[in-house]
C-alpha cells in the first residue's frame, strides 16, 4: 500500500567527498518522472565529463515504486545499489542522485566503492531540505461576485489553501484541501455563503511542505 505521504529533497544539492584520493561529487536533484531522472544523470555526464563513472539511482513515486540504478562501468553491485539503498533508508522518492568519481590512483575494492559511493548520497542527504510531499483534494467553488470576496477572505483566514481565483459571469475558487479536511471545508463554505456556493471535487494532486 502506498504510504500517505513521503519525504523529497526541497531543491538539487552537489556535495564532494574523498576516498582515498578518488573524488566524488553527488548530485542530489528532486524529479518526477524517469525522463527528468535521465536528464539529470546526462546533465552531470556533460559537466563533469572528465570524470570516468558517472552512477546512478533514482526513486519515483509514493513507496518509490519505480527504481532504477546503474554501476556505470564500476564493478556490479557497487556503486548504484548502495546509492538506492542509502536513499530508500531516508525514506525518500522522486529523488535522483547521481555520484561522477574522478580515479585517485588507489584501488578501492568492492567493499571501498561500496562504501564510497553510499557515503557520497548519505553526505548529500545530508545536506538536502528535506520537504514532505502530501496528496490533496482539489476543489472548486462556485459563487456570485457579491459573496466571493468575503468568502475568499474567510477561507484564507481558516488556512483553506487557495490555488487562484477565476472571475466569469460568476468567481471560482479553486481550493485545496487533505481528504480528512474535505467535509468540513463542504461545511464552512455553506455556512459562510448561506448555501449560495456550489462546491464540487475536481481532482487529487500533491503538495510539498515542511517535514
Amino acid at each position: 500500500m502506498a504510504p500517505e505521504s513521503y519525504r523529497t529533497p526541497a531543491r538539487p544539492v552537489e556535495v564532494r567527498t574523498e576516498e582515498r584520493r578518488s573524488v566524488f561529487v553527488c548530485r542530489l536533484e528532486p524529479v518526477r518522472t524517469e525522463a527528468s531522472a535521465w536528464g539529470v544523470v546526462e546533465a552531470a555526464r556533460a559537466r563533469h565529463g572528465d570524470a570516468g563513472h558517472h552512477c546512478s539511482a533514482f526513486l519515483l513515486g509514493p513507496g518509490g515504486t519505480v527504481r532504477r540504478s546503474s554501476d556505470d562501468g564500476e564493478p556490479g553491485g557497487t556503486a548504484g545499489m548502495p546509492m538506492l539503498e542509502v536513499l530508500d533508508g531516508a525514506g525518500l522518492s522522486d529523488v535522483v542522485a547521481v555520484v561522477s568519481r574522478w580515479f585517485g590512483g588507489v584501488l578501492l575494492g568492492t567493499g571501498g566503492l561500496v562504501r564510497a559511493y553510499g557515503g557520497a548520497v548519505r553526505a548529500a542527504v545530508a545536506e538536502a531540505r528535506v520537504v514532505r510531499r502530501t496528496p490533496v483534494v482539489l476543489l472548486e467553488v462556485v459563487v456570485g461576485h457579491e459573496a466571493a470576496g468575503r468568502l475568499e477572505h474567510d477561507l484564507r483566514a481558516r488556512g483553506t489553501t487557495v490555488h487562484g481565483v477565476d472571475y466569469a459571469a460568476e468567481v471560482t475558487l479553486r481550493l485545496a484541501a487533505a481528504q480528512t479536511e474535505v467535509a468540513a471545508l463542504e461545511a464552512s463554505v455553506a455556512a459562510l455563503t448561506s448555501g449560495q456556493a456550489r462546491c464540487s471535487v475536481t481532482g487529487t494532486d500533491w503538495v510539498d511542505l515542511p517535514d
